[in-house]
């Protein structure tokens, strides 16, 4: 089930949070509870993508997306996650999520949240975010010019880039392999 008591909290705890520009970044503080944790006894790979997720949502009302999303009607989707996981998250540890845009391209938004134990990074995650419509895939520069917000557009980090370019050789629709035959 999703954390809706978590978001709400996120949304109280950073209230008077000030505006961000589009490549700023939003810094949140968490704890590994019983209910997000395993079979291993560390926090689910899928809780942790939950996590990021409160992140990003405060990092979009804090750059001014959401309120262009609701104003205009549009609607946010992720578009594809590449994440690395690398210590443990134990229940009950404190941790912190830093949140922020890296730079856009023609038709997505990509985003880099990392999760960090004291100064030591947990897991980290790159994001292909993409605002829609009823029509499909709103550009990039046209949320940004909604948003009020014009200037060059920022050149994407090379392991970013890379990214990308590797993304782009993957086959889709996947290949589904045969089942062996029943004897």
């Amino acid at each position: 089930m999703y954390p809706l008591i978590r978001l709400a909290k996120e949304f109280l705890v950073h209230r008077k949070a000030g505006d961000l520009p589009p490549l700023g970044t939003h810094i949140s503080h968490h704890r590994c509870w019983p209910q997000d944790i395993d079979i291993y006894f560390e926090m689910n790979n899928g809780r942790i993508l939950t996590i990021l997720d409160l992140g990003r949502t405060i990092l979009a009302r804090r750059v001014g997306l959401l309120a262009t999303l609701n104003r205009r009607g549009w609607g946010l989707t992720m578009a594809g996650v590449s994440v690395r996981y690398r210590k443990r998250i134990r229940p009950f540890a404190r941790f912190r999520t830093v949140s922020r845009a890296v730079g856009w391209d023609d038709r997505f938004v990509y985003l880099d949240q990392s999760i960090w134990i004291g100064d030591e990074c947990a897991a980290q995650a790159l994001y292909r975010s993409a605002v829609t419509d009823r029509n499909g895939i709103v550009t990039p520069d046209k949320v940004f010019a909604d948003m009020g917000l014009t200037g060059e557009r920022p050149t994407l980090p090379p392991w970013v880039q890379n990214w990308i370019d590797a993304e782009g050789t993957r086959v889709w629709p996947p290949e589904v392999p045969q089942e062996p035959a029943q004897d």
